[in-house]
């Protein structure tokens, strides 16, 4: 994928969150070495490059926590409100990813066979 056309997935992302600004949404981040963190919030701002949300936490508190659309766009962190994600996955699964490269690879052999 260009650079060109991560920039306008990620105006895309900002301008459709721009729109639920206010509105309870579930995220689901991934930190890493299998961290995955789950919230429920209420998305309360939104930037050129990141977004904010006032996440519930124990006895009733809330907590201010910031992503970035990169995240969004690459799968590390994922949106969704009543159960119905807010986007479908931009970037490929791997499996779809090796299945493509194991074709490519298999009608080379054929060319080279032939």
């Amino acid at each position: 994928m260009d650079l060109a056309k991560q920039a306008k997935i990620v105006d895309s992302i900002h301008d459709t969150l721009h729109d639920f600004v206010g509105q309870r949404l579930k995220v689901r981040a991934n930190m890493g070495r299998s961290k995955i963190v789950e919230n429920e919030g209420v998305l309360t701002q939104v930037h050129p490059q990141l977004f904010i949300m006032e996440v519930d936490r124990k006895r009733g508190r809330t907590a201010r926590q910031s992503y970035q659309y990169v995240d969004v766009l690459t799968g590390m962190v994922e949106l969704s409100q009543n159960g119905e994600p807010l986007f479908e996955p931009f970037v490929p699964d791997a499996e779809g990813m090796l299945a493509d490269e194991s074709s490519v690879a298999s009608d080379e052999e054929e060319k080279v066979l032939s």
